[in-house]
């Protein structure tokens, strides 16, 4: 059974709030900004945090499996500060903090 990109979508958010132990009550800030087939195995899940420009890049495959090994992409470097942030709950806004300072 082939896996669709609506699947590989809630995958892939499911993967981020259970990699960041992050509440089922703040999934609505995640946002699918893109879903793309590459072949015909595995799907490229481009997710991020309404209204932010930090990205996530997961790879979900045929088998339901989301690799481990995401990408987050932020034009934001930990440097610079985290004033954009006030306006997010605690937990996410620490969740930003730590990816732009890894990355």
């Amino acid at each position: 059974m082939q896996l669709t990109a609506n699947e590989a979508e809630q995958i892939a958010v499911e993967f981020i709030l259970n990699e960041w132990n992050i509440a089922d009550e703040y999934r609505d800030w995640f946002t699918v900004i893109d879903c793309r087939l590459i072949g015909q195995s595995w799907y490229i899940i481009e997710v991020a945090i309404s209204g932010f420009p930090d990205r996530w890049y997961f790879q979900v495959y045929d088998t339901a499996e989301c690799d481990p090994n995401y990408t987050f992409i932020s034009p934001i470097r930990g440097c610079e500060g985290y004033t954009d942030l006030s306006d997010l709950p605690e937990l996410l806004a620490e969740v930003l903090v730590c990816e732009r300072n890894t990355r």
